[in-house]
């Protein structure tokens, strides 16, 4: 059988050109390396606002969770809930207590509030408050003991650390320090204020230790109560007119004065109630406060900025009017015996110590009971 080869195909296979070819590749991978590097831009940028300490312009969170952004859906007058949405959209520092975010839920807690300053493009600043024997008994009265505190404070520091180039703002135990001469406290308060310093340092998370307020104690004195500590290297300075109604310039001077005393620390300061300055020598819920200047607004080479701190709030205090000399009073009762169990005071001793707390509280700071901070919040931003 003759087998007849298959004539040759009259048309010819025309090769791709290879210019374009080369040129799209070369765009992609262009492409890629832009996407990357805009990428590590981003992260660089990122960590570095992390890394650079608050500042003026600092803007901090706004939280959804605040009680002003509660009150603003709660239903009210078209003027106060307007003032309320005002207030909520003003960042503020968020505290965290282990009466409203407990050991096993402070973690998360910390977790979606660095989520949300994200999403505001926003700085994230806490007040951390739960101390052992927080408030001497007091107002405030509360804190964990010495072990729970320790595992408090780590949960909060590991969240705090897990928000990497996000820069973070601790304002750590307000009234700490400046309380330690009423309580007695001050390296029982140092210690604890190391265990929680040690647990919440890390990369862009920024310290500052409660220092009172210029009409507490004198500049010289809160200075060497600071010193004592032993905390001002660890830190990045001190925080000023927490909860409080000074004016702003008086603050000012104060942080300078203790800046020359203690070698430069730095400071920041609220001015979330401030607007209408101090109440003469009444510190407790005075009528007629308003609200101070936004934070951010204010700094010098001291002065990092100011802060809106202490969110303007509806609270009740009472001061009681305690028996003179005489140990009767639960507070100082539960304060010595604590204090006697984890020093082995002696029986006498302890009878004395309770007796001193008594004469110390036997007169309320401002007599009767504390006046009632308003709920409405019109009455705080008109």
């Amino acid at each position: 059988m003759l087998l007849v080869p298959a004539p040759h195909s009259t048309s010819t296979r025309r090769p791709l050109p290879r210019g374009p070819l080369i040129v799209g590749a070369l765009l992609v991978v262009l492409a890629l390396i832009v996407v990357f590097a805009v990428g590590r831009l981003t992260l660089a940028a990122a960590d570095a606002a992390s890394a650079a300490a608050p500042a003026v312009g600092t803007r901090i969170l706004a939280s959804s969770t605040s009680t002003a952004a509660r009150a603003s859906v709660s239903g009210g007058g078209a003027r106060e809930t307007a003032a309320a949405d005002w207030l909520a959209r003003q960042p503020t520092t968020v505290w965290l207590t282990p009466e409203g975010d407990p050991i096993d839920a402070v973690h998360d807690r910390v977790v979606r509030l660095a989520d949300e300053a994200r999403g505001q493009d926003a700085a994230l600043s806490v007040a951390v408050y739960g101390l052992p024997d927080r408030d001497c008994g007091s107002h405030s009265t509360g804190g964990l003991d010495p072990e729970d505190y320790a595992e408090w404070t780590s949960r909060i520091g590991r969240a705090l650390a897990s928000a990497a180039g996000l820069q973070k703002i601790v304002i750590l135990e307000p009234d700490s320090v400046a309380l330690s001469p009423s309580c007695g406290s001050l390296t029982e308060r140092a210690g604890y204020l190391r265990t929680a310093v040690d647990n919440l340092s890390g990369p862009g998370t920024w310290i500052y230790i409660d220092a009172g307020n210029s009409a507490w104690h004198p500049a010289e004195e809160m200075a060497e109560l600071l010193r004592a500590t032993g905390l001002l290297s660890s830190v990045r300075g001190v925080a000023l007119n927490v909860s409080n109604y000074q004016d702003t310039a008086s603050e000012f001077a104060y942080a300078h004065e203790l800046s020359d005393l203690l070698g430069g620390t730095h400071a920041v300061i609220d001015t979330s109630r401030n607007g209408a300055g101090p109440a003469g020598a009444q510190w407790c819920n005075p009528a007629g406060r308003r609200v101070g200047s936004e934070g951010g607004s204010y700094g010098d080479g001291v002065v990092d900025t100011n802060l809106w701190i202490k969110p303007p709030r509806r609270k009740r205090r009472r001061v009681q009017r305690w028996p003179r000399g005489r140990c009767v009073v639960a507070g100082c009762r539960h304060r010595v015996d604590e204090r006697a169990r984890l020093t082995r005071t002696p029986g006498g001793l302890r009878r004395e110590m309770c007796q001193d707390c008594a004469r110390r509280y036997a007169t309320p700071r401002l007599g009767g009971e504390c006046g009632r901070e308003s709920a409405n919040a019109e009455e705080w931003v008109r």
